[in-house]
């Protein structure tokens, strides 16, 4: 029975050096989670056996079990690089369409030739569909897509409306508006500029003069006239050469009345100003709105000026905020919300399966997968531009190594001392 006593050291012993080894040798792999080896005695005896005298029967493992503490995170330069502070996991999925999930805390991941985010196995991170406000729309493992980050925003949407707010200056210049000359800066009083776009999103330069009128029977009256691209625009119901508008203010300085009304341009196309020349819509026109127009004794200033239009815009930026949401910001100055990363929990981590590839699927043991937003709860939040290092002591593990190399050693002077015995025996005469 010695024998059978030694040898079941030696084998725990050599299960101990494998698990410390494997540990060691994952020291630097992004998201690994060490393991442990328990062992158990082996204990047995008969109901008539004396108690007293029984001697144990050696070892066994009774399991090699994960540690899921918290690595630590160490910043890179990759926004799609993503670290988890906390108890989760990000999803994964084999294929587009595969309802299979696997689960994992190594967040270096990159982006296909589709514009899909996968990691170095190809595997794909898995989002929740979110609505306009980024709240998700459900938070479900089965209602989750691959993440796709588009390299261009929408089609071109033409303007229809510019918006601004701007002061003009009481104390300003007065000139007389049959005089206007856009190349002749003594002609006009003040002027500014904004870009819009036509229905193929192509950008136009949007020019407004604004005149202190010399020549008008009320105080406090200004003209403003409209270019685009070095072309007067007409407004409809304007007044003068070309049509524009008129704005009078009060001694307060602010708007008393406006004409028009509305402030709307004639068509861009050809009939009409012959700016849009490129097979755009030609009929398009759009309205000036002033959101807060003064005339005070200060110098000119434009607070914001604004317009709805886009053009095709191309890939700048991405962002993951710490709750997961991933926002897109592309050259014409829109922003998408792509999706929220899907996050999911364990009741017992240990439980899970190992796969390779530092990822896991769930298994009876650990229970079913119960998904999550980052930030609720112990899921953890997700930290963009980090990657959980592997959470192995390096230390710690080359005494484990130490001692277990000990125990193998002196499991084997145990078999020796009972070899050596049983040879003794063997030579009595």
């Amino acid at each position: 029975m010695s024998f059978n006593i030694a040898l079941s050291g030696l084998n725990a012993s050599q299960k101990q050096l494998d698990v410390t080894a494997n540990n060691i040798a994952n020291v630097n792999t992004t998201g690994f989670k060490g393991s442990r080896a328990e062992f158990s005695d082996v204990y047995s005896s008969s109901v008539f056996a004396n108690a007293k005298t029984v001697v144990g029967n050696g070892v066994q493992t009774a399991a090699v079990t994960q540690q899921f503490h918290q690595g630590a995170l160490q910043s890179t330069n990759s926004a799609l690089d993503l670290a988890i502070k906390g108890e989760g996991f990000f999803v994964t999925s084999s294929a587009l369409t595969s309802q299979d999930r696997t689960f994992t805390r190594a967040g270096a991941f990159q982006v296909n030739d589709e514009g899909y985010v996968t990691t170095s196995q190809g595997e794909y991170l898995q989002v929740y569909q979110v609505n306009e406000d980024g709240s998700p729309k459900a938070v479900s493992l089965d209602s989750t897509q691959a993440l796709q980050i588009p390299s261009v925003a929408g089609k071109p949407t033409a303007t229809t409306k510019v918006n601004a707010s701007l002061n003009l200056p009481a104390n300003g210049k007065a000139v007389d508006p049959a005089n206007f000359d856009p190349k002749d800066s003594d002609s006009y009083t003040s002027s500014t500029s904004v870009v819009i776009y036509d229905s193929l999103g192509q950008s136009h330069t949007v020019t407004q003069y604004f005149m202190k009128d010399s020549t008008a029977t009320t105080a406090n009256t200004w003209r403003l006239v409209t270019y685009v691209d070095n072309k007067p625009v007409d407004i409809n119901g304007g007044k003068g050469t070309p049509l524009g508008a008129e704005l009078v203010f009060d001694s307060q300085g602010a708007k008393l009345s406006q004409t028009p009304t509305t402030i709307t341009t004639q068509a861009l196309g050809t009939p009409g100003a012959g700016v849009i020349t490129n097979g755009a819509d030609g009929t398009q026109t759009f309205s000036i709105d002033f959101d807060n127009i003064t005339q005070y004794a200060s110098a000119f200033s434009v607070s914001s000026l604004s317009q709805d239009g886009s053009t095709v815009g191309q890939l700048t930026n991405v962002d993951f905020g710490s709750d997961g949401l991933v926002s897109a910001t592309y050259s014409n100055g829109t922003t998408v919300k792509l999706g929220m990363v899907a996050m999911a929990k364990f009741s017992n981590p240990q439980g899970l399966s190992q796969i390779g590839d530092t990822s896991w699927k769930a298994s009876l043991a650990s229970g079913e997968p119960v998904p999550s937003q980052a930030g609720v709860g112990t899921v953890g939040s997700i930290q963009s531009s980090a990657l959980e290092a592997s959470n192995t002591n390096l230390s710690s593990e080359l005494v484990e190594l130490i001692t277990a190399q000990r125990n193998y050693q002196a499991n084997s002077r145990a078999l020796e001392v009972n070899s050596t015995l049983q040879q003794t025996i063997l030579q009595i005469r």
